[in-house]
């Protein structure tokens, strides 16, 4: 059998000219020499993560393990080069006859799976042996997975506010804080928070949420299944001197029993509640609310109600464990069907991908401290997972909703504003 070139088989396998240099271990080149990205495919191995876990995972493990080197990019932000290949590669999948041919040109061993990198989590199968899907240790698990990571990487990536949701910049030119404290102001604004007002933020992350309500008199409780989150918010409500109005416990949010809140704020945590608990989850913070009080549900959203909900290999391995995605038609449907009024509806996906811009300079900023933190593989999983989801973003593969509800007084009252009262 005539042997195959590994840039040759990526000629083969490509509909228009690479928009990047390739080369490989072999020795054999693709793309143009001129190019201001260039990819290198350093040994076997990273063949092998190709060739038997075709798509995004495959790629991503070849990346994260350094088998998969890319030049005209630093490892915090790879964006630049995702966005040329993302508008112009044009791949194909050989049929079964043409990818055997291919496969004995390479070499049989390409087809035998390498061990993935550390940094990759279960996969779903055998993470049966950590409950049912959503079960609450399995839950506890998949977050810890993703927060539990090093309070000092956060920081670094994240910046002084700590918070790890999107931010909503009310001017191009604002910066990452101004934005993330507007994004504050607006959902306190939307929950019409006053003084001597109940807030129960559920998946609180570092406590953002908690000390933007106490700061203004309003009594807040956030719970966090990271107990590295809750220490770190406790520690800072403290240091702030709102320990009189502000609390993060670490827990699940179903072990809230408190009631009678005026508010409720869910910021990111319905993308790690699974779609078929929508209806519990929702039933259950309306019932945290007193008559006539509020709740924001602020998550990741698909542009349809159709596509299916679970995350992508990747995403599912490195990123976010059992995370899942719908539509906020889906959110909105359920949200109604346990008796809340949904009153107002926002997409703020441009959002999002400017935020993730600048996590993703932070990274690059901080890229030997995170390293040194986190390691190198972990250090590229964020990279990677950054930009990537900063293009899902601008390419509406993917949106960001707030939805505002409320919980109707029995007579039907709503204690709500003719017209919004909040600075949009």
């Amino acid at each position: 059998m005539t042997q195959i070139a590994v840039a040759d088989v990526l000629d083969q396998l490509t509909d228009a000219p690479l928009p990047f240099g390739f080369s490989a271990y072999d020795g054999s080149s693709a793309g143009p020499v001129e190019a201001p990205f260039h990819v290198h495919l350093a040994n076997e191995r990273g063949l092998r993560y190709v060739a038997t876990a075709p798509g995004g995972l495959g790629l991503a493990r070849a990346y994260v393990a350094g088998d998969l080197q890319v030049e005209g990019v630093p490892g915090g932000d790879p964006y630049p080069l995702l966005r040329a290949a993302a508008d112009g590669l044009r791949l194909r999948r050989p049929g079964p006859a043409e990818a055997a041919r291919i496969a004995r040109g390479l070499g049989l061993g390409v087809l035998r799976p390498p061990e993935p990198p550390p940094e990759e989590h279960l996969s779903r199968l055998r993470r049966l042996t950590e409950g049912l899907r959503h079960s609450r240790r399995r839950d506890a698990d998949a977050i810890s997975h993703h927060y539990d990571v090093s309070n000092a990487f956060y920081s670094h990536v994240l910046g002084p506010s700590m918070t790890y949701t999107c931010a909503c910049f009310p001017t191009p030119q604002s910066t990452l804080e101004e934005a993330q404290e507007h994004k504050y102001a607006l959902v306190a604004g939307k929950l019409g928070l006053r003084r001597g007002m109940r807030l129960l933020d559920v998946g609180c992350g570092w406590g953002g949420m908690v000390r933007h309500a106490a700061r203004s008199g309003v009594r807040a409780l956030g719970v966090t299944l990271s107990r590295q989150q809750a220490e770190w918010a406790q520690a800072r409500i403290e240091a702030e001197g709102l320990g009189d109005l502000a609390e993060v416990r670490y827990g699940d949010y179903r072990d809230v029993t408190e009631a009678g809140f005026d508010a409720v704020s869910s910021i990111g945590l319905t993308e790690h509640i699974g779609v078929a608990n929508y209806r519990s989850y929702f039933t259950f913070l309306q019932g945290r609310l007193r008559d006539g009080g509020r709740l924001l549900n602020h998550s990741i959203t698909r542009p349809t109600n159709t596509a299916r909900p679970r995350a992508g290999g990747f995403i599912d391995r490195y990123v976010f464990p059992d995370g899942e995605l719908t539509g906020s038609g889906r959110i909105i449907s359920t949200m109604q069907d346990v008796g809340l009024e949904v009153r107002h509806a926002e997409n703020l996906r441009e959002h999002y991908a400017m935020t993730l811009r600048e996590w993703c300079a932070n990274l690059t900023r901080h890229w030997d401290e995170c390293v040194a933190d986190v390691g190198i593989g972990t250090a590229r999983v964020w990279g990677l997972y950054m930009a990537g989801s900063r293009l899902a973003f601008e390419r509406n593969e993917i949106q960001l909703h707030q939805v505002l509800a409320v919980r109707p007084e029995p007579g039907g009252a709503a204690d709500f504003p003719l017209r919004p009262d909040w600075t949009p």
